[in-house]
């Protein structure tokens, strides 16, 4: 979003609410959804979710999706946001990643390293990173990919961190209002997925099987290829 005119609350969410409303809506086209099957390994055996009794027999729900949306306004136009969300993955977290383009005619032609990227990750142990390729030091002219990482538990050591839904029960009895979704902003980003849940309910977009366990189904590593991105590096 753009920045408020302040930090009120309403200011805050007046600038949500712009930005949603800027959003196109999703296109099918951008969608990959999936369902995890089972997996056995030597160590166990995991099940899939139409193993679960109290799923119906031929059920089609989906446990993953990704999707590439876009912000139609001067700021962010062309620029692809992916999202992806699922059960039964290789890993649990929550993070933001802003990968950066690679310049025409760049001295270093080895892009094997991949572009610069910056990652939020909000879940679990919250930290900053910034992924650049750098020089190895000598006299050779060889690149390496380093991590400057800002750890929050390590670099606030005394300092106590409550949990997401401590932060919203205190802001909920102090009446602030700033972490909360207004009506209009809940309408703004329905207005985005209806369309395409519709036609994923009535079957048009079957989901992708991907193992137990896995990063998802191939479709949604396609579906980053598309845009020249990649979900993580």
């Amino acid at each position: 979003m753009e920045p408020p005119v302040s930090l009120d609350a309403e200011d805050i969410r007046n600038e949500k609410v712009k930005v949603l409303r800027s959003m196109r809506t999703l296109d099918l086209e951008d969608v990959v959804v999936g369902q995890y099957s089972g997996r056995t390994t030597k160590d166990a055996t995991y099940p899939s979710y139409l193993d679960d009794e109290t799923v119906p027999e031929g059920s089609i729900v989906p446990t993953f999706a990704a999707a590439a949306l876009f912000i139609d306004n001067p700021r962010w136009e062309g620029v692809p946001f992916l999202m992806k969300a699922g059960k039964a993955l290789d890993k649990r977290e929550a993070e933001i990643r802003m990968q950066f383009k690679g310049i025409p005619g760049a001295l270093y032609g080895d892009k094997s390293l991949g572009n610069n990227e910056l990652v939020i990750r909000i879940q679990p142990e919250e930290a900053i990173t910034l992924k650049i390729s750098n020089k190895i030091p000598g006299l050779g002219m060889n690149l390496n990919r380093t991590k400057l990482n800002l750890q929050y538990s390590e670099g606030y050591k005394e300092f106590q961190f409550p949990d997401a839904y401590e932060r919203l029960i205190l802001d909920a009895v102090n009446g602030d209002k700033r972490l909360f979704i207004r009506s209009d902003e809940l309408k703004a980003a329905w207005d985005i997925f209806t369309p395409a849940l519709h036609r994923i309910d009535a079957g048009e977009l079957p989901p992708e099987l991907y193992p137990y366990g896995s990063r998802g189904p191939v479709g949604a590593h396609y579906l980053a290829s598309k845009y020249g991105v990649r979900w993580s590096t």
